[in-house]
């Protein structure tokens, strides 16, 4: 089947086409395999991208748009006197690689995998499902961009086959993922970002260092600089962010480089230790969110097959000292990153047309349809925040077993017992709506979700892991970390029915270990086992549509997992 994957970047996008039996191959645009990803608009309307959009933005860079993917919540971006739909923009920019794909294939290709920040939720995913359909593109697949990196490295051969740790440093943001490797997909085990770092933030810190050693020079025309007025002032800005960028590249490979200036100002010598200087903080924090989100994954960096660097900016030297030191380990990367997230998406096995990605656990069913969704522009950009801290647990509710054999001493008659033992079940049980998800507490659970966690979030940190949860259709997922390669994740919006044949799928189908749990009110069953990387137990209640997956790397034997689960995470 012929595929097309493209990486959809914030500064360059990066198609890669598989067809005629032959491996994946990068596709050049331009003459070359990373295609700008700016827009420009005509005064016909018409969109242009990619180096024709770069050039005519010299004649009115009003009409310019270099990084459309950081607008995406925006809904419209004007250029010039037009608002151009963001999902329009998005269209020009994958319908330019599908026309070169089409091209070689002398068809359209049979499917398009399309890359996305493992943090976009459902709208912003939206927009990128409508701008495919808009280029043209028939069956389309959305991939998390850490899933697609760590397919990438696992067909290289990985050392050890296990998880690996994805640090993905791009034009827009910052991610970073582990992600378990398994041999019927990838899981994404705990992921996180920064929204205010990636390689234009590390542009525009070098352009405030320059702006300070040349401004008093004439403080006017550097303020027109920094906001110009005129076609001629965005002229004289753009030609200058464009050496600013190329001298940041170039100080990757050498100690030092000028940076021509446009008059009155006199060019600049920039040398590879005040960027550094400038950059440090910004990436040290981007190392050590690395790190919290290996310890969250219940792993520690030495447990990982490798962490990988992704993205143009991860050639900077100091980056792999930085992580060296912060981890313990020595990054690894190649030497074009900018084409790992392109390639692997190839890697990635899809099954189902109606799967985002296939994960590990994947559903075997159609996805329920979700509720309505806001507009794209109305979702508020995704903010890195600390984690809270875990709320104070309150009251344990008593034990019902003992309220009801209470009562049957009361009244001695056993078969009442039993009347009043289900009937305070069935209202205790009936009291916890799992068909909303308004109710929310700091770690991401619901009530649904909450009563099944039983003490588990009030003994370990737990997150919201939305984005994990859409890998298995949940309406929402929280994960909780037990330390040494476990964790533990709650869902909402789905049955551990729904999950079962692709959890036997991953375990082996003679491995499968299945059981009935009671405990905090609730009851249920569960399916376990020991596969070749990881051992797993999938439970849930009988009564909800909420399921919860644990999954240790260290698992050995079956038994012991389902000791484990009973003893520490099963609800009490």
């Amino acid at each position: 089947m012929d595929v097309l994957s493209i990486d959809f970047g914030t500064s360059s996008t990066v198609g890669v086409l598989s067809a005629f039996g032959r491996g994946p191959r990068a596709i050049e645009v331009d003459g070359s395999v990373t295609m700008s990803s700016a827009v420009y608009a005509n005064d016909d309307g018409l969109l242009v991208v990619g180096q024709d959009a770069e050039r005519r933005a010299r004649l009115d860079p009003s009409r310019f748009e270099p990084n459309p993917k950081r607008r995406i919540d925006e809904g419209a971006i004007k250029l010039g006197d037009v608002d151009v739909p963001v999902v329009d923009a998005f269209a020009a920019i994958l319908r330019r690689i599908g026309e070169e794909a089409e091209r070689q294939l002398g068809r359209p290709p049979a499917q398009t995998r399309i890359s996305h920040p493992a943090g976009w939720g459902a709208a912003r995913q939206e927009v990128l499902r409508a701008a495919a359909a808009r280029a043209g593109f028939a069956d389309v697949r959305l991939i998390p961009e850490p899933v697609a990196a760590a397919a990438h490295y696992a067909s290289l051969g990985s050392r050890g086959g296990g998880p690996i740790g994805v640090y993905d440093l791009g034009a827009g943001t910052f991610d970073c993922a582990v992600v378990g490797v398994t041999r019927q997909g990838f899981t994404v085990l705990a992921e996180d970002g920064l929204p205010d770092l990636g390689s234009l933030d590390i542009d525009q810190a070098l352009l405030v260092h320059i702006g300070r050693s040349v401004s008093h020079a004439d403080p006017a025309q550097w303020q027109r600089l920094l906001r110009p007025q005129t076609t001629a002032d965005r002229r004289t800005r753009r030609a200058l962010l464009q050496d600013v960028r190329d001298a940041k590249e170039s100080l990757s490979r050498h100690a030092q480089t000028h940076v021509p200036m446009p008059e009155p100002f006199g060019d600049v010598l920039v040398s590879r230790d005040e960027l550094e200087a400038l950059v440090r903080p910004s990436l040290l924090r981007s190392a050590e969110l690395l790190g919290s989100t290996i310890g969250r994954a219940g792993l520690s960096p030495a447990q990982l097959a490798g962490v990988y660097l992704v993205g143009g900016p991860s050639r900077m030297p100091l980056l792999a000292t930085l992580l060296g030191r912060q981890l313990g380990v020595t990054p690894t990367t190649q030497d074009q990153p900018e084409t790992a997230v392109a390639f692997g998406l190839h890697h990635v096995p899809l099954g189902t047309t109606t799967d985002l990605t296939v994960p590990a656990f994947a559903p075997v069913r159609p996805p329920v349809p979700p509720p309505p969704r806001p507009q794209p522009w109305q979702q508020p950009a995704r903010q890195f925040t600390p984690p809270p801290p875990s709320p104070e647990p309150g009251p344990r509710k008593k034990n019902k077993a003992l309220l009801i054999g209470i009562a049957a001493l009361v009244v001695v008659v056993i078969t009442v017992a039993v009347v009043l033992f289900a009937t305070e079940s069935e209202s205790a049980q009936s009291t916890v709506d799992c068909t909303t998800t308004a109710q929310r507490d700091q770690a991401g659970f619901t009530p649904c979700t909450r009563s099944l966690a039983g003490t588990v979030p009030d003994r370990t940190t737990c997150r919201p892991a939305d984005s994990v949860g859409k890998l298995v259709h949940a309406q929402t997922a929280v994960t909780c970390g037990f330390g040494k390669g476990s964790v533990v994740s709650y869902y909402q919006g789905v049955t551990v029915g729904e999950i079962e044949a692709s959890t036997k799928l991953q375990v082996g189908a003679r491995d499968i270990v299945q059981g009935t749990w009671d405990g905090g009110g609730l009851r249920g069953r569960y399916v376990a086992g020991v596969g070749s990387y990881s051992g797993i137990v999938l439970f849930g209640s009988d009564d909800r549509r909420a399921a919860a997956l644990y999954t240790s790397l260290d698992a050995r034997r079956t038994a012991d997992l389902v000791a484990f689960f009973t003893s520490q995470v099963k609800p009490a």
